[in-house]
């Protein structure tokens, strides 16, 4: 690669060295980058699958890859748009009977009887912007009489999604609708649950199960062989081994193997919301389709331009963006299950773009106006929506790598 308008060397034996650094001090096992500009795509893939392994870490690695998982559902959502079988102002009720007559809460602080009827149905729009009127809430568990409701039914919606429930989708369903909401639909902004309900509505009215409607649809098209719910044990000699670490120490403890753990059989329920695992040029395929406005490499279209678009843009109102600056800050706004540019242009090394963070430990930002697009998979998981030291790191280098 040569100096020029997509990608500077000078700039990416920077990045090398930021990257390299953070897996000689231990801050991860391993990771697998990619910065993208025009024509340049520059990919690191560093350490090592596990702690205390020696085998370098495969550029073909499968990570789990937590809430990038969510603008997958998005794209899923939009195929059965353009088919036609869904509409963006359509009432979910016709798939999903279960939320045909929401009740709300008058209060988030009151108990789950206190309620008022919703003032118009959930719509398909409505689930893709998380403003369905349920989701996460910033409070410690048990704050509110419905955060103690929604774990007493095994959702594992308003936080981690691991380990995984162990009944299918319209059990889930039917649990979830036992729930009121927090907000009147389209009021309120709230973080995750939209993506998993929209798991449900992908298999309902795309008429066959979840994992095969995207398979079929969406990973065969885009050559994305290695993006499911689950490892096979052929594949397993690729997974990384999943870590968190202590908030005091910094230390690494395992959050789950390759072999034994919660990815390692078919769910009983895909989750879109945090569930897939994938691999750095899995990944980048599906990106490379969204920059391409819907069309993938082989020329094919997955999506129209429309749609894509409609993915990217941001459709909050200024008072739900900034109900939620832990994970908007002043630049951010939302798409169809992503962040998406807000109405202030971030400045390097603020990503400011469409994309998203799993908590655990991958980003994905792909910025508009410089053309810069960067993905980044580690095995450390989030402590919290702030983005890890490692990832400023990366962004800065990043951006630095830009050719003038």
């Amino acid at each position: 690669m040569t100096d020029g308008p997509g990608l500077a060397e000078r700039g990416l034996r920077t990045l090398h060295q930021r990257l390299a650094a953070a897996v000689e001090r231990g801050t991860v096992p391993g990771l697998a980058a990619l910065v993208a500009r025009g024509p340049d795509v520059h990919v690191e893939v560093l350490g090592h699958a596990a702690v205390g392994e020696d085998t370098p870490l495969r550029r073909d690695a499968i990570f789990r890859i937590a809430s990038l998982s969510k603008p997958i559902a998005a794209a899923a959502t939009m195929v059965l748009v353009e088919d036609g079988t869904l509409t963006l102002d359509g009432a979910v009720a016709t798939f999903l009977p279960e939320l045909a007559s929401p009740r709300v809460l008058r209060s988030l602080e009151g108990p789950l009887d206190d309620t008022v009827p919703a003032e118009r149905a959930i719509t398909v729009e409505d689930l893709l912007t998380f403003r369905l009127g349920f989701g996460a809430v910033m409070a410690p568990a048990g704050t509110y009489p419905v955060q103690e409701a929604e774990a007493e039914l095994g959702l594992m919606t308003l936080g981690p999604p691991w380990p995984p429930p162990p009944f299918g989708p319209d059990e889930w369903m039917a649990r979830f609708a036992t729930l009121p909401l927090m907000h009147q639909p389209g009021a309120e902004w709230r973080y995750n649950t939209g993506a998993q309900v929209l798991g449900v509505l992908v298999e309902r009215a795309g008429g066959q199960p979840l994992e095969e409607f995207l398979r079929a649809r969406l990973f065969e098209p885009l050559g994305m062989t290695d993006t499911a719910f689950w490892v096979p044990p052929e594949k397993v000699d690729r997974f990384t081994t999943a870590y968190f670490p202590d908030e005091a120490t910094g230390e690494l403890a395992l959050l789950d193997p390759p072999a034994g753990g919660w990815w390692n059989e078919p769910p009983a329920m895909g989750n879109l919301a945090g569930m897939l695992v994938s691999t750095l040029d899995d990944f980048w395929a599906f990106v490379s389709m969204l920059l391409a406005r819907g069309t993938a490499r082989d020329g094919n279209a997955v999506l129209s331009p429309g749609a894509v678009a409609g993915m990217t843009t941001d459709h909050l109102t200024a008072s739900q963006r900034a109900s939620a600056p832990v994970f908007f800050g002043d630049h951010g706004g939302w798409g169809y299950c992503m962040a998406a540019p807000g109405p202030l242009r971030g400045e390097p090394p603020v990503p400011w773009g469409f994309g998203w963070n799993g908590g655990t430990g991958t980003t994905w930002t792909s910025d508009p106006v410089r053309g810069l697009t960067t993905i980044l998979f580690t095995q450390r998981a989030m402590t919290s929506p702030e983005p890890p030291a490692l990832f400023g790191d990366f962004w800065d280098a990043a951006y630095g790598a830009i050719a003038s």
